[in-house]
């Protein structure tokens, strides 16, 4: 029998990841990067990789203020100037005997960058993806909206940076620790806060419900090693997927509902990940909210994926196949049109790995049944409330 293989991605993301953001630092700084710490800290082999051209970077070639696409200019209604975002958050129906599952977009790092470093950081996939872009504007409205809709007694969350093989597992922390699962990122991002508690209940209920739908599934506790850090230790705790979102929607101290993170099917296959989603669909009429994150655009190989402003047609052309997908309105029809959505020729251009596709599926089936609803349809970063 294969043991559980715990994994915040493979080496290969983690590698690309170190990559992407000293290409944009090199880019950005020639001059001065050569003695910088990020470059002297990391081994040379990242040195000849960067020199070498093996990404395509588009770092401010294209203005930040350049106009967005149609899937991003969607977004913003002619009578106010506000995100549709915000109308459609009022409009979520709060049904806290029932809460819908979620799929947010959890962004990256760069969303707890202080202000003074992502300032001028990054062009376009700092000004997308940092704090007071659109994606962080979003998730400072959306954790308390969840809170005021649904009173939720628990967090249960899924994230696209915690695979395991064939079993899921389950945290079992008292107060739970981080997991900076992230690599060459400036030093102010490996000093992160985010206070939460963790539930042994709450787990041993997850663990119960995967074992009823016949499904492998343990708890973990925080002297189990559940991947490595980016300041260079093996570690328990939440990862980056979670509490760098979590410290936006929430607040860096949230101790009030206790949160427990479930890992992903390593497989990243659709069905399988469905299953896992659908295995605690009951938490949802027991108080308990279902969050499960990741990105519809994410390839590190590729930055101009990130962003609508430097996005290529093949991008958005599987951007807006996912939104066709997500509006068919026969629940069997869509979630084969979800399912067949990795076949998409544009599928690769977002996601060399499937990793921060698949939580899409987790929330899926865990509102299996219902209707879908858009919250934010930002290009590469929705969110989506399944079993409305």
């Amino acid at each position: 029998m294969q043991p559980p293989r715990n994994t915040t991605g493979s080496s290969a993301v983690k590698f690309a990841i170190a990559i992407s953001l000293l290409s944009i630092l090199l880019a950005l700084y020639p001059n001065t990067l050569s003695s910088s710490f990020a470059l002297s800290a990391l081994p040379r082999r990242f040195i000849s990789l960067l020199k070498g051209n093996h990404l395509q970077l588009p770092v401010s070639k294209v203005p930040v203020t350049a106009s967005m696409s149609s899937s991003a200019q969607s977004s913003t209604t002619d009578s106010q100037q506000q995100p549709e975002w915000v109308k459609n958050l009022k409009s979520l129906p709060g049904t806290p005997d029932k809460i819908p599952a979620f799929f947010f977009a959890h962004g990256s790092p760069m969303l707890a960058a202080p202000k003074n470093m992502s300032s001028g950081f990054g062009g376009p996939f700092a000004a997308y993806m940092g704090r007071s872009g659109p994606l962080g504007q979003f998730l400072a409205a959306f954790g308390p909206a969840l809170l005021e809709k649904y009173k939720p007694k628990g967090i249960v969350v899924f994230s696209a940076h915690w695979e395991t093989h064939r079993e899921r597992l389950v945290t079992n922390y008292a107060e739970n620790p981080l997991l900076m699962d992230y690599y060459g990122f400036p030093p102010a991002l490996y000093q992160l806060k985010f206070k939460s508690l963790g539930d042994s209940k709450l787990a041993q209920r997850v663990v119960d419900l995967y074992k009823e739908a016949g499904l492998k599934a343990r708890l973990t506790n925080e002297n189990e090693a559940r991947g490595d850090d980016g300041r260079g230790f093996p570690g328990p705790g939440l990862d980056h997927g979670v509490f760098v979102p979590f410290r936006i929607m929430f607040g860096e101290e949230f101790t009030s509902i206790p949160i427990v993170q479930v890992s992903i099917d390593s497989s990243l296959d659709p069905e399988r990940n469905w299953q896992a989603g659908k295995a605690v669909a009951k938490l949802r009429e027991e108080g308990i909210l279902v969050l499960s994150g990741g990105l519809t655009a994410h390839n590190l190989r590729d930055m101009s994926s990130f962003s609508p402003v430097t996005a290529k047609p093949l991008h958005k052309e599987f951007d807006s196949a996912i939104h066709k997908a997500i509006d068919t309105a026969d629940a069997e029809k869509r979630k084969e049109a979800l399912v067949n959505l990795p076949k998409h020729p544009g599928f690769r251009s977002m996601h060399p790995r499937e990793d921060h596709f698949v939580p899409l599926y987790v929330a899926a089936g865990a509102g299996e049944g219902g209707e879908v609803f858009t919250i934010m349809n930002d290009y590469g970063i929705p969110t989506f409330a399944f079993g409305v």
